[in-house]
């Protein structure tokens, strides 16, 4: 099983991507709306509730894709991490949503959800207990 450590480091580069892709999503929307419609336009967008949704469905969709994708995000690859079914078998789409959003609440309440896998006999987050995932260390390659 995966340690806090390494699941943070994980979380620490899928962030840093994470942030490029929002910052690309936004200026995906507020150039044309810029262009079209004029500054002001596209400064009142933060108040846009179509325009939070989008940016709220960019993070959403790297974590839900990378993990039904071969279950690693990019920063999961790096710390040879995988996310797997509670029974071994790769995760379902269901089960990806429901880690996605009880992640987001493992953040929110000040990272309790994170640190339960401290005392954890398995190491296993809120995340992984509702979504029945856990993540797993892959062993090290060997160089050519």
């Amino acid at each position: 099983m995966a340690g806090l450590g390494r699941r943070l480091a994980a979380a620490a580069y899928d962030l840093l991507l994470v942030l490029g892709l929002l910052v690309l999503g936004s200026a995906a929307v507020t150039l044309p709306v810029g262009l079209i419609l004029g500054p002001v336009a596209s400064e009142n967008l933060g108040n846009n509730p179509l325009f939070i949704g989008w940016l709220a469905l960019i993070p959403a969709v790297f974590f839900i894709g990378f993990w039904l994708r071969g279950g690693q995000t990019l920063g999961m690859r790096a710390w040879r991490i995988r996310l797997i079914s509670s029974d071994g078998a790769p995760i379902t789409f269901r089960q990806a949503v429901i880690r996605y959003l009880s992640a987001i609440l493992s953040w929110a309440l000040l990272g309790l959800g994170f640190l339960w896998s401290l005392p954890d006999p398995e190491r296993r987050t809120w995340h992984d207990r509702l979504s029945k995932t856990r993540l797993i260390v892959l062993e090290k390659k060997e160089p050519l």
